[in-house]
């Protein structure tokens, strides 16, 4: 895949605005930030909403990465500010990470709602509440104050979120993963020049600002900075999902992690918090191994020069490890999970992958030996995402060390070809301070 390296995006507004002057025949055009630029599509897909009737209790415009077709660059467009509902926080959004999950979207891997505004790990600046929000949450969450949102946004009410189990959902699969839109199956976003309504990757990060459920975020302390916090809504939270529900990870527990990436370095760093003992993290890029022994890895593997699970069960004495984890989401790398486990081991599985792909098994194996197989897809955001704040406010997780690429918010298209192309070596972030 080839991301051209363009960008097109509407020139800045500053005016505020009400409805009653909105103008349907105005439509400023969009216009190249770089020449060969292609031309704007066309399609029209089914409207999650209409703006008709939504309620704007302040007017502005904001710029956001939209999203429109497969292995076409990002466009930087403008919308209307959106506006929370009940139970919902407007944010001045400040910083987003770079996640393949966007990526395996703009490649077509993964099918979502299209045109959608991308970017699903964020910090930001809670600005407004929705009508009727429970004073409980504009007490935890005051204008003003610094937030960190995950990007399983739970409603709090279903019957997983009765539960406690946020990382099942029923309307954030139903209604966002499946629509585009939050929970009354409408978007939130807007476009400025013809007020067509535009979808929700989670919460829509990569604008200016958005709108989430309240239960989808954790107050950021001040001694937390905006940009590297940024990972702690996917990057570091998807890693403790897997590590405190799925792995179960005990101290003395060994563990491998293939494919060292955003999630997978998290991994690494939650399992040394933990108390694993051997840390043996799995992949192909030097670069990535060497940065993983200063994340808590004890041992690196490089597989493609040398048996990853020849070398695995080396390290472990010949048995395998308590936990394997796969988070990179390739056919090949699923097996090389479940054979690097211990009889009675856990393989844990956190890498999306592209629509259809299937994942083989030794069932003779996963039946005697007493296999665990584990889907993990996040944490549980109103219990683990403050837990997450918590191991960064202490430096037990170190964010520093886990940014390796940051970018202007005009870069965007830039970040993910640098993700696509594998140059990002932990994770990267787009500032929009």
């Amino acid at each position: 895949m080839a991301f051209a390296p363009i960008l097109r995006r509407v020139s800045a507004a500053k005016n505020l605005f009400s409805l009653s002057r909105l103008s349907l025949a105005s439509s400023p055009s969009v216009r190249s930030l770089q020449t060969g630029a292609s031309g704007g599509d066309d399609r029209q897909p089914p409207p999650p909403s209409s703006i008709a009737g939504y309620h704007v209790s302040s007017g502005g415009y904001m710029r956001g990465a939209v999203f429109r077709e497969p292995n076409q660059p990002l466009t930087i467009e403008e919308f209307h500010i959106p506006r929370p509902k009940v139970n919902e926080i407007l944010i001045k959004t400040k910083a987003c990470g770079v996640c393949h999950s966007d990526l395996h979207v703009l490649k077509g891997e993964i099918p979502f709602s299209s045109p959608c505004v991308i970017g699903h790990e964020i910090t930001g600046e809670v600005v407004e509440h929705g009508p009727l929000t429970d004073h409980k949450i504009i007490n935890r969450f005051p204008i003003g104050s610094r937030v960190v949102g995950a990007f399983i946004m739970p409603c709090g009410t279903c019957s997983y979120c009765a539960k406690g189990h946020d990382d099942l959902c029923e309307d954030f699969f139903a209604f966002n993963r499946a629509k585009g839109t939050l929970y009354d199956g409408e978007t939130r976003l807007f476009l400025r020049h013809d007020d067509s309504p535009v979808y929700m990757y989670s919460m829509g990060g990569m604008a200016e600002y958005c709108v989430t459920p309240a239960h989808g975020l954790a107050p950021l302390p001040e001694s937390l900075p905006y940009t590297e916090s940024a990972i702690l809504g996917c990057a570091v939270f998807t890693a403790y999902g897997a590590m405190a529900h799925a792995a179960e990870i005990r101290p003395g527990d060994s563990i491998a992690v293939i494919g060292i990436g955003g999630v997978g370095s998290s991994c690494l760093q939650i399992a040394r918090a933990f108390g694993a003992s051997d840390i043996i993290a799995v992949d192909v890029q030097d670069d990535k191994l060497e940065k993983a022994k200063t994340l808590g890895a004890t041992h690196v593997v490089n597989a493609a020069k040398e048996d990853a699970v020849d070398r695995i069960r080396e390290i472990t004495g010949g048995m395998g490890v308590d936990v394997a984890v796969e988070a990179l989401g390739k056919p090949q790398t699923f097996m090389q999970c479940t054979l690097s486990v211990k009889d009675g081991g856990k393989a844990v599985m956190i890498g999306l992958s592209q629509a259809g792909s299937v994942g083989e098994i030794d069932i003779n194996r996963l039946v005697r030996r007493k296999i665990k197989v584990i889907g993990s897809y996040g944490g549980r955001a109103r219990q683990d995402l403050p837990k997450v704040v918590k191991l960064a406010e202490s430096g037990i997780f170190n964010l520093t060390n886990a940014v390796s690429s940051k970018y202007k918010f005009e870069d965007a298209e830039k970040a993910f070809q640098d993700l696509n192309q594998g140059k990002i070596v932990s994770r990267g972030v787009v500032e929009i301070l």
